[in-house]
Formats: structure tokens, C-alpha cells, sequence
């Protein structure tokens, strides 16, 4: 009689080893709770790329096991379900408690990239909910998901996506949709509103707590640097701003649009976190406001860079406790005047080609910027041509953008003084940093409309082409042209 041997069970499809750093810090900062399941829950998508770096199998990602668990239908083994809370100012004005109202955590998962903490958002009510349902829909989950991956391929700082779940769960917003829950994955998603939360009640002891946590495990060199006569908490936020300086500097010169700058949308690590009403450029407006609820426009595109050091000037005030000195802490948020300016220069070079700094650049690069506006020119489209032109492509195509062609043909004779004698090798750099394929809201919201009607055909296509957007990709052009008419009259807000 043969023997029967079982087969090994697989192995859970998030792994085995999870690490709960957040949760070590205490029911202070969070309440556990498990994620409110959906009926019926289906894959919209699945992040293949994202997926190989983390270690998991993404063929793994398209089966039951995985959307039960990625939707909040079960625990996976291991993880620890919990909602943070923080607080924050929001438009400007303190809000007072805030905290994951529709986002928990599940904890942190080992890979080839470190420690990554996935977090379920859309995933039902928490106690931080306040007047939210804890849903997102199937519209603001696919738009985090294609933002944060073309933010990604643009090499910019950011949250990613591993999955996007739906149910046909009724959810209310402007009108009724269906449900959805977006995998992010990210280091850590402590935000300035957490260290704010602490220190407006004057618990000091958990403000320690968690800044301790941090450094720790994000910004060890604090503890070594004599820099601020060794106090770690000063260069700590020193380090905090310089990070934000060089993430905003690069939103800017992508031409991108948050939309929702509060505190409490700031990430500690300097990364672009909480996709709502964002907004890739079309036309180049510097007073362009990409979110519908903001009447004041607070957090139009040129007031970006401003709003970004307000709100580390708020962070300051939360650590002063820990700071000690107010000098210490304004001069720790010094460095972000000299870092952000420094690498948007650097950026807007890189983007014309030019390898190394010269006298004249910056009016150089303003003279650009100033002609851009006035024309109202198609921001990516206009740099995309440039540098073909500068490979050698004729220039009517980059003249034709241009009302004032007189004001234009100025400006190129500079450039083209300035232009270093290896032109092709200039071109190729240009080309890898002047994308030809932008997440433009038109082309998010035709692939939502499929979405809606069970077609994800369209969220592929842009996932594809926002993972490698520098690339020609034949067949595609039709994603990378003007927008449509119908484009300028979309209109996104806080509950996209």
C-alpha cells in the first residue's frame, strides 16, 4: 500500500513575516479594528511591476484568496488591522482630530525594498470616520492608483498602489457609485498631522514617542550629526524639510497639481501621499487650482512651494516641545528656502538639456516659463517637442504652440547659444526626463467610464504607459496628444 504524502501548503500571498513597528508604539496612536467587508468583492487590477519588487507573486494577486484579503473580506495571517489618529490644519484652519477615517493599516510586510506597510483604503467606518461613510469609490480608487504609479515613473517621490478591488456596493458622493478599496503601499504613512495631534493636547510624552519612532527608523543620522548643538529632533526636522523641498521642487517641474495640501496630507518621509483632486498640467496656468472645493485657491499650482513650507512651519511648532529653542526650529526650516529653489533650478535644466549650471540660466529658464504662460502652452507637449528639436526635428512643430512667435523666436536664440556643442547626447537626456505620456485627467476619466461598465482595458493601458512614460510605446499616440475640448470642463474635488 502506498503511502500518502500532503502537499505543502502554499504560502500566504502577502508572505509570512510581517513587522508592526506602528503598532509597537501603543493604543495611544491607533484602535484596532478589522476592515468592514464588501459583498462580492472582483479584481480591477492588479500591479504587476510593483508586485515583483515587493517579492510576491502577481499572478498570486489575481485569485480569491487575494481579494478577499486586499478587499478587507479577511485578515491575512499575520497582520494587525488598526486605524491611526492625527490631526491637522486643513485649508488653513486647525481642524482638530482627524485620523484614518476609511484607510486601515494591516502592517508591515518584509521585501527586496525593506519593510513596506500595505494599507487598505476604502476598507469601511473607523472611529476617525467623523461625518465619511469609510468608502471610496471605483472613480478616486483608480485615479490614487494610476496617480501614484505615473508619479513613480516620473521618478518622483510617492505612495504606490498594488491593487484596486471593486464591489457593486451602492456609496454616495455627487452621485451614486460603486465601491472600491486601493492597496497603498509606502515606508511609513506618518504624516505631520500625527506629531501635530500629540502636541496641540500637550502629550509629550507620545510626541517623543513617536518622533523617537521615526528617527529610529527613518532618519538614523540624527542621532550622529553635531549639527544643532546634537539636538536630534531639530535636525530631524531640518531633514524633513529638505526632503519636502526636493519632492514639492519636483511636483513643479512635472507640472503637477496635489490639489489638497493639508497637514495631514504630508508625509514624514517627503513622499507625495493622498491622491484626491490631483492634476497633471495640460495648458501651462501658474495660477491653475486642480481641485473644485478650493474656492480660495489655496493650493493653485504656483502656491504649492509656499504652502509646502507653512506646513512644515506647523510641524515646527509640534516639535518645539521636543526642540526646546525657537531659534533651533526656524533654523531647521531654513534650509528649505535654499534647497527648493536649488533643485527646481536643477530640474528645469535638466529638462532643457542643459548639463551643468551657467550664469544666465535662470532667466533663461523664467523666459520660458513667462512665454508658456502667456500662450497658455500645452506644458508636456511643449517639452516633449523641444527635445526632439534639439535632436535634430525640424521647428515648426515647437513654434506652432505659440501665439507670440516673435517673443518665442527670441528666447530660442538664447537657448540655443546656451545649448552645449553635443546636441544628440543633450536630446537623449532630455528624452528621459521630458515624458511623452502624462496621466491627463481626460485620459482618467475615459478609462474610468469603462471601468464603470466592467472594462478594465483602459486602466491597463495607462498603467502600462505611466510605468514607463519616457518611452515611445507605437500604437499609443492617441494617449499622448492634445486634450480634448471636453478636458478643461472636468471637474475633480475632495471626494475624488
Amino acid at each position: 500500500m502506498s503511502e500518502t504524502i500532503d502537499a505543502p501548503a502554499a504560502a500566504p500571498v502577502l508572505g509570512t513575516r510581517w513587522e508592526h513597528g506602528f503598532a509597537a508604539l501603543g493604543p495611544a496612536f491607533f484602535t484596532d479594528l478589522r476592515p468592514t467587508p464588501l459583498p462580492a468583492p472582483y479584481l480591477v487590477s492588479r500591479n504587476a511591476a510593483l508586485a515583483r519588487s515587493l517579492g510576491l507573486d502577481p499572478a498570486r494577486l489575481e485569485s480569491a484568496e487575494a481579494v478577499t484579503a486586499l478587499t478587507g473580506n479577511s485578515v491575512p495571517e499575520g497582520s494587525r488591522p488598526l486605524a491611526s489618529v492625527y490631526s491637522g490644519h486643513q485649508f488653513g484652519v486647525w481642524a482638530g482630530q482627524l485620523g484614518d477615517g476609511r484607510a486601515i493599516l494591516l502592517g508591515g510586510i518584509e521585501t527586496p525594498l525593506g519593510v513596506q506597510e500595505l494599507q487598505l483604503k476604502g476598507s469601511g467606518l473607523t472611529p476617525y470616520s467623523r461625518m465619511g461613510d469609510g468608502r471610496a469609490v471605483l472613480r478616486s480608487s483608480i485615479r490614487e492608483y494610476l496617480g501614484s504609479e505615473a508619479m513613480h515613473g516620473l521618478g518622483v517621490p510617492t505612495t504606490r498602489a498594488l491593487m484596486v478591488t471593486g464591489s457593486d456596493q451602492p456609496v454616495r458622493r455627487e452621485e451614486v457609485e460603486t465601491a472600491a478599496v486601493v492597496t497603498r503601499v509606502a515606508p511609513s504613512f506618518v504624516r505631520f498631522g500625527h506629531f501635530e495631534h500629540f502636541s496641540a493636547r500637550e502629550r509629550y510624552d507620545e510626541l517623543r514617542q513617536l518622533a523617537d519612532y521615526v528617527i529610529d527608523k527613518f532618519y538614523p543620522e540624527c542621532r550622529a550629526t553635531e549639527k544643532f548643538t546634537g539636538n536630534a529632533y531639530a535636525t530631524f526636522l531640518e531633514q524633513v524639510s529638505e526632503r519636502t523641498a526636493a519632492m514639492v521642487a519636483q511636483w513643479q517641474a512635472t507640472g503637477f497639481c496635489h490639489g489638497v495640501m493639508n497637514t495631514d496630507n504630508m508625509s514624514i518621509l517627503g513622499l507625495t501621499i493622498d491622491y484626491g483632486p490631483f492634476q497633471f498640467l495640460d495648458a501651462f496656468d501658474p495660477n491653475h487650482i486642480c481641485n473644485h472645493s478650493d474656492d480660495a485657491g489655496r493650493y493653485a499650482y504656483n502656491r504649492q512651494p509656499n504652502v509646502a513650507y507653512w506646513n512644515l512651519f506647523c510641524l515646527g511648532q509640534a516639535l518645539l516641545p521636543l526642540i526646546g529653542e525657537q531659534e533651533l526650529a526656524l533654523a531647521a526650516l531654513e534650509s528649505y528656502k535654499t534647497v527648493f529653489p536649488r533643485e527646481l533650478e536643477a530640474r528645469m535644466r535638466a529638462k532643457l538639456g542643459l548639463a551643468d549650471e551657467q550664469p544666465g540660466d535662470r532667466e533663461l529658464i523664467e523666459g520660458v516659463l513667462k512665454l508658456l504662460a502667456a500662450g497658455r502652452v500645452d506644458y508636456p507637449i511643449f517639452w516633449r517637442r523641444l527635445s526632439h528639436f534639439v535632436g535634430g526635428a525640424g521647428v515648426d512643430s515647437l513654434r506652432d504652440l505659440f501665439l507670440d512667435r516673435q517673443g518665442f523666436d527670441g528666447w530660442l536664440r538664447l537657448y540655443e547659444a546656451r545649448l552645449p556643442a553635443d546636441r544628440h547626447a543633450a536630446a537623449v537626456a532630455m528624452l528621459s526626463i521630458n515624458p511623452k505620456y502624462v496621466l491627463r485627467n481626460h485620459l482618467c476619466e475615459l478609462a474610468i467610464r469603462q471601468a464603470k461598465l466592467k472594462d478594465y482595458s483602459g486602466v491597463e493601458t495607462l498603467l502600462r504607459l505611466v510605468q514607463s512614460p519616457f518611452d515611445e510605446h507605437p500604437g499609443d499616440e492617441d494617449k499622448a496628444g492634445f486634450p480634448p475640448d471636453w478636458a478643461a470642463h472636468i471637474e475633480i474635488s475632495c471626494s475624488s
